[in-house]
């Protein structure tokens, strides 16, 4: 009888196990979360012109968040949320805050962020999805090269430094002391037809840029953050 016991104490803790690694879609079909996915209930938002901070309760802990600007996030909303990188007493100069510590997280949505695939997935209407394909149609810079031939030849272009123009698809102000802007020109090659761009210039989505920077290829900066190209420290030439 003892053994008997025990054995059902075992198996009830490992199927407790299993069924906390599922979640249930709207329509309450259960489905696999994505590892690293994070489940939180939002108790605060403070908005600025480019993010939103969030105070979230995540098992009993208060953490703060930071995402791309999202004016429809409710408080007391159960939320999930994946690819974070913590930074350490981050200031925002418009709040006038300094955090001691805070997740700028790429991935956040309202529902479960389930394994498609082998990678973690969210509607394509996230606020935090790369960005889509523009119609926008750039001539390059004079000296400059296009986004298709950077991605074409990219190895060639590894180290150097390079001038793209495009238009400003996307930005996220002051991570890591710099802002990280999308470009896109209308070229491509292949599935590549976006280029992010480190800077401290300023600049707004919509803008048309001469960026000058130096090419890097597979740049890992953690918490998901990780770039088969990108051009760093860039410096703006122009824009209209």
């Amino acid at each position: 009888m003892r053994l008997n016991s025990t054995f059902t104490i075992l198996f009830v803790g490992i199927l407790s196990v299993l069924v906390s690694c599922k979640s249930k879609n709207s329509k309450g079909d259960e489905i696999n979360l994505a590892p690293g996915t994070h489940r939180i209930k939002v108790e605060e938002v403070l908005q600025t012109s480019n993010y939103s901070y969030i105070r979230a309760s995540e098992k009993e802990k208060d953490i703060w968040l930071a995402i791309a600007k999202q004016e429809d996030i409710e408080i007391g909303g159960t939320y999930y949320y994946a690819q974070e990188m913590e930074m350490n007493n981050f200031t925002s100069k418009e709040l006038k805050r300094t955090f001691e510590s805070i997740l700028f997280v790429q991935t956040f949505s309202k529902q479960p962020i389930a394994m498609i695939n082998n990678k973690p997935s969210v509607s394509p209407g996230s606020k935090n999805a790369s960005p889509d394909k523009k119609d926008v149609k750039v001539d390059p810079a004079t000296g400059g090269i296009t986004i298709a031939q950077l991605y074409e030849k990219r190895n060639s272009f590894s180290g150097k430094l390079v001038k793209i123009r495009g238009q400003v698809i996307k930005v996220n102000m002051e991570i890591m002391g710099k802002n990280w802007a999308h470009i896109q020109d209308g070229t491509s090659n292949g599935n590549d037809y976006d280029l992010t761009v480190t800077t401290k210039d300023k600049v707004k989505i919509g803008d048309v840029v001469t960026m000058e920077g130096t090419i890097s290829l597979d740049k890992d900066f953690g918490g998901g953050y990780s770039y088969s190209v990108i051009m760093e420290d860039a410096g703006v030439k122009g824009n209209r």
